[in-house]
């Protein structure tokens, strides 16, 4: 059986379990990182030298960073409905997980670790206005996508960009600021909402 190491409250963490939901995968969760099990000890640096969540074991195998964990468990369900297998709409998925991963979350780098933690380490104004505004500029960019799409974030079906990227939104909205008015990304997350892991890993009450 499949075995994730982290935290259900790490968004990396959740993007994989929900995942597997959706994959119809089976598999154990073992808490690991800040308040549980240590990820700086030699055994767990030896599974990711990044001492971070997640890790899948998949009995010999292991891997790290979330996306491509992703990538993997869709690929061993078999499921080309979440990542396709014809290269060019898989493409198209992979770049939105892609951008997800690099312009989207680094956008929060400052705003999450401020607001929400209350990180005294994180209290200059003009760094709080600037990551908001990139925050929002980037969500300006998925609501454009959902607009071209008229339903998710790759085209017409679920993949696996509308999991990371549904993420990375309930974040967003769960952060304490003045949110635009994006309503193709208020749609967007709404049908999410019809999806039942999406409520365990995703819409939870967990930013």
């Amino acid at each position: 059986m499949l075995k994730i190491l982290g935290k259900t409250s790490s968004i990396n963490v959740r993007k994989v379990l929900w995942t597997c939901e959706e994959a119809g995968l089976a598999y154990s969760q073992e808490d690991y990182g800040s308040g549980f099990a240590s990820t700086q000890t030699d055994a767990f640096r030896a599974m990711n030298p990044n001492a971070m969540v997640p890790v899948l074991l998949d009995d010999d195998f292991i891997l790290w960073e979330s996306n491509s964990i992703c990538r993997y468990l869709a690929r061993k369900a078999g499921r080309d409905d979440l990542l396709p297998g014809e290269p060019r709409a898989c493409a198209n998925v992979e770049h939105w997980m892609d951008w997800q991963a690099t312009d989207f979350n680094s956008a929060w780098r400052y705003v999450f670790p401020a607001l929400v933690r209350k990180n005294p380490d994180y209290n200059d104004q003009n760094a709080i206005a600037a990551g908001i505004r990139e925050w929002n500029h980037c969500v300006g960019i998925l609501d454009q996508q959902l607009q071209r799409t008229g339903a998710w974030a790759a085209g017409e079906t679920f993949t696996l960009a509308d999991i990371v990227l549904g993420l990375s939104v309930n974040r967003w909205k769960m952060t304490p600021f003045e949110h635009p008015d994006f309503p193709a990304v208020e749609a967007w997350f709404e049908r999410l909402n019809l999806r039942p892991a999406f409520l365990r890993y995703g819409n939870n009450g967990t930013p």
